[in-house]
């Protein structure tokens, strides 16, 4: 397989945005430390890193199951007609619905595949049954359980 460089970024920067991915809450120093770089320089280059809008956003990844989110479901979604403004009310209606982690626009049979939280079988049945199937425009929805996450990670390979 080919590797592909990013656009304007050098091993350094390859290396901040690695460290960041894994631990956003690392100090300058230690950050310095670990790439061999002088603290003024890794934070000129985290700025400049932002400012070219690499790094959209610095969060905290809950513990779903801890925080009482037992179920993690997929939830594909077919709507009746692929027109625009039915296409924008659904997206509208999802971005409301905080149980929606993501909502992804996709090919094959279904036209949305969203990732979505349940405390429980009937926070899952309120999501579907009183939420979803009132939006308009939606011909067929299926859902399916996640019995165990094998893989999840939000670290992008940039090497």
């Amino acid at each position: 397989m080919m590797e592909q460089s990013l656009p304007d970024m050098d091993e350094l920067d390859r290396a901040i945005l690695n460290e960041l991915q894994v631990n956003a809450r690392i100090s300058n120093a230690e950050l310095a430390r670990r790439i061999n770089l002088s603290q003024p320089a890794v934070f000129n280059r985290i700025r400049r890193l932002e400012a070219r809008g690499l790094v959209r956003q610095y969060v905290t990844l809950l513990d779903r199951e801890k925080v009482g989110y037992d179920l993690l479901c997929f939830i594909h979604i077919r709507l009746q007609l692929h027109q625009p403004d039915q296409s924008m009310t659904f997206r509208a209606a999802v971005q409301a619905l905080p149980q929606i982690l993501e909502c992804h626009h996709v090919t094959g049979d279904y036209d949305y595949l969203l990732k979505a939280v349940a405390r429980n079988r009937q926070d899952l049945e309120e999501l579907v049954v009183h939420q979803l199937t009132l939006i308009p425009g939606i011909a067929h929805i299926q859902t399916s359980l996640v019995f165990t996450e094998v893989k999840a990670t939000t670290v992008l390979p940039l090497s």
